[in-house]
């Protein structure tokens, strides 16, 4: 077994959030028994196939779901008798160990905090349909709360709640409109907090043709501290976006009665979103149109939302489980090794699959919609520390070639490793009528036998980061030294290690050098740092957008889902910045996109205790846009 190797940030942030605490808040698990617990507690949906007719069997006899199946003294004298299937399980659960004590891959925060303890919830993100009627509306609220306790995500779409104003039969009065009931959800959600550290968070969205869409864009800016708990994103249509390269009008249409209400000026609401994103970061976009186009069960129904990072397209009442492979482990002498990458991500689609079947949905609903589609979203992360052990720059073709390599070698993988899984265990049970079947009306053009309606999901991996000391994501560095504000207030002080140890490599490493990186968070300006070590270690303010969105772009290539990326723009950048980044975006067919000028929101997460305002100037990037 590895030796686990965590950095002091990682054991502050699993101490505070992750391991077992008795009765008075003491730790009492260790990383290593963490590791064991979740493994342990996810090998154990092998013995639902290796030994099907009789847990079947007990499953009848004793009503219960498979994750309280395993704890019967029952299913473990089931097991005892047959070795063989024992002896599997044990191999496997010392795979699950390996893969997350080497920080070869990590699964969502909810599947570290949950399995093999009380609640079992170990899903990340979850999407909630928000129906016209207070007893839809007060549904979703409830399972949302619940979700929020197990310290999970979840989206919604407000766009069939009636505007504000418009007429209510059966009470003779008046609708006070999306917003209102947002403010609602926000309400419950910062009163619920998991162990008093960790808020669930929210996506709210609204389609781009409700009636109510300028409210909605200006909210956060209008009123403060507006749905603090909501990343909040406009749904743009193909329609719509035809519309502002045109600079021309598209319909408002109230959705009690699909009735069209106006005409609005499709540049004027697409350049107020952009300002508004401008001045605090929301709303981010969705191609609403586009999302559905490439949605695997298109019979079940259109997907509305994303999750609470948009990363992830679900259908109503459906939850995915999530996970990333840190890619920073996975250079060899400066090249990638695909070898070692392979196999860990059929582990790691193995370890998602079982997870599907050890989790307690909130909802019934969830329960079955997940059950027929078994959605997973395997992602990577330490992507910007591949590059740099790579010397490839992040902002160059080069590293644009090797993202679109690695994610189609990734991609191709995970769908052999979902496909031998249909071998052994049947395909989802949905397959037949979805894209994927070459007799179903629905087919579009690859035929595959998958276990899984998708595979592939890049999330932020904001802690899971920290857990594994890795970068972020598919994001640059946000810098090479930085303070990160975490749910109790506390701060992290990061710093980059590869940088220092490039530093002493070079013999120009120095405490008085990095005194310089630190009040400055890069090495752009600073004359004592080699041209060549200054365009390895580039940051994220430093890059200009067209890299960021290019590089989403090149990701999303491959991946059936969606691409969590966020261009970070310097604090001098201005509206039309934003503009340009959205329509790339949307040409270079990403499902959406956000953008955060730096110093823009007052609770920014990351921050630099001192940062120049000379980077190169964004003026006039993107002149074909």
């Amino acid at each position: 077994m590895p030796k686990l190797k965590l950095s002091e940030n990682a054991k502050l942030i699993l101490e505070k959030r992750y391991l077992k605490k008795d009765a008075r808040g003491r730790v009492i698990e260790k990383p290593e028994d963490m590791f064991k617990r979740v493994a342990e507690n996810i090998a154990m949906t092998d013995a639902k196939h290796l030994l099907k007719d009789e847990i079947e069997n007990l499953m009848q006899k004793s009503n219960k779901e498979y994750f309280e199946i395993v704890k019967l003294q029952s299913f473990k004298k089931l097991l005892n008798k047959n070795r063989k299937a024992k002896n599997k399980i044990k191999k496997t659960e010392r795979e699950f160990y390996n893969l997350m004590a080497s920080l070869d891959f990590l699964p969502n925060s909810p599947t570290l905090f949950n399995a093999g303890r009380e609640l079992q919830q170990l899903a990340a993100c979850f999407v909630l349909p928000v129906e016209d009627n207070l007893d839809d509306i007060f549904k979703a609220l409830y399972y949302a709360a619940k979700i929020a306790k197990t310290g999970s995500g979840t989206g919604f779409n407000f766009s069939k709640l009636r505007p504000r104003n418009d007429v209510i039969k059966s009470v003779t009065g008046f609708s006070s409109g999306p917003l209102s009931f947002m403010k609602m959800f926000d309400s419950v959600t910062e009163q619920i907090k998991l162990g008093g550290l960790r808020r669930g968070a929210l996506m709210g969205i609204l389609r781009v043709d409700h009636p109510d869409i300028e409210e909605f864009i200006t909210i956060k800016n209008r009123e403060e501290k507006a749905l603090e708990n909501f990343n909040i994103s406009v749904a743009a249509t193909h329609k719509f976006m035809d519309a502002v390269r045109r600079d021309g009008d598209y319909w408002l249409i109230n959705p009690r009665n699909n009735k069209k209400v106006a005409k609005e000026n499709a540049n004027r609401i697409f350049n107020l979103m952009c300002e508004m994103a401008w001045r605090n970061g929301d709303p981010g976009i969705i191609f609403i149109d586009r999302i559905n186009e490439n949605n695997p069960t298109p019979a079940l129904g259109g997907i509305e939302s994303t999750d609470s990072c948009g990363e992830q397209p679900l259908l109503p009442y459906e939850s995915a489980n999530l996970g990333s492979i840190n890619l920073s482990n996975f250079v060899k002498n400066k090249k990638i090794d695909f070898g070692r990458l392979g196999k860990v991500a059929h582990k790691a689609v193995h370890f998602l699959d079982n997870a599907i079947d050890m989790c307690n949905y909130p909802a019934d609903e969830t329960k079955k919609i997940v059950k027929q589609n078994r959605k997973i979203g395997l992602g990577i992360m330490g992507f910007a520390d591949m590059l740099i052990k790579l010397e490839i720059p992040y902002d160059s073709e080069n590293a644009i070639n090797i993202a679109d390599k690695l994610m189609a070698f990734i991609r191709k993988e995970a769908d052999n490793a979902s496909a031998s899984l249909a071998k052994e265990r049947g395909f989802f049970p949905s397959w037949e009528n979805s894209i994927y079947n070459k007799k179903s009306r629905h087919f579009r053009k690859k035929h595959l036998a998958l276990r899984n309606a998708t595979r592939l999901t890049l999330a932020p991996t904001g802690t899971i980061s920290i857990i594994a000391n890795c970068s972020f994501g598919i994001e640059p560095l946000f810098a090479l030294s930085y303070l990160r504000t975490i749910h109790d207030g506390r701060e992290l002080y990061i710093i980059n290690e590869k940088l220092k140890e490039v530093l002493a490599k070079r013999k120009i490493y120095s405490e008085e050098l990095m005194r310089k990186i630190v009040r400055q968070g890069s090495v752009r300006n600073i004359e004592e740092i080699p041209d060549d070590i200054k365009k390895k270690f580039v940051v994220s303010y430093e890059i200009l957008p067209q890299y960021h969105v290019r590089m989403q772009a090149a990701f999303q290539r491959h991946v059936d889902n969606a691409v969590s990326k966020t261009v970070i723009l310097p604090k001098f950048a201005n509206a039309d910045d934003v503009r340009k980044t959205y329509l790339m975006a949307y040409e270079l067919g990403c499902k959406g996109i956000s953008i955060y000028r730096y110093e823009s929101r007052k609770d920014q997460v990351l921050y630099l205790k001192n940062i120049k305002d000379q980077q190169a100037n964004l003026t006039n990037w993107l002149r074909h846009l």
